[in-house]
């Protein structure tokens, strides 16, 4: 099984900065995706950005520029560092694993984190 762990979230000004974590844990030999969505009041999950295990990114266009995700591939560790936050950016911040090998095998299942709250005042 895999656990996802998000860590980071919190209070911050507009303008402000704040670094998000997530570790995946358990017998995990290798992750091939893994990413960040998020959840604002009243809408619907959206993407955030995304990275393989190779390192390719990809933003959605609302925070290109400003946000920039990394991974450790040792630690099974995916980060968000956000830059220049907006009230917009306010959202539950989800994390996700896709395309674990572990000890058990191959799952091509989505796992996620229970989130972090990213909340940006004006």
């Amino acid at each position: 099984q895999v656990h996802l762990v998000e860590s980071g979230g919190g209070l911050v000004q507009a303008g402000g900065s704040l670094r998000l974590s997530c570790v995946a844990s358990g017998t995990i030999f290798s992750i091939n995706d893994m990413g960040w969505y998020r959840q604002a009041p009243g809408k619907q999950r959206e993407l955030a950005a995304t990275i393989t295990s190779g390192g390719s990114t990809n933003y959605t266009d609302s925070v290109k520029g400003r946000f920039t995700i990394s991974r450790d591939n040792a630690k099974n560790t995916v980060y968000l560092q956000m830059n220049s936050l907006k009230p917009e950016d306010t959202a539950v911040y989800y994390c996700y694993a896709r395309g674990v090998f572990m000890s058990s095998g191959y799952s091509g299942m989505t796992y996620w984190g229970k989130g972090t709250l990213v909340t940006v005042s004006v």
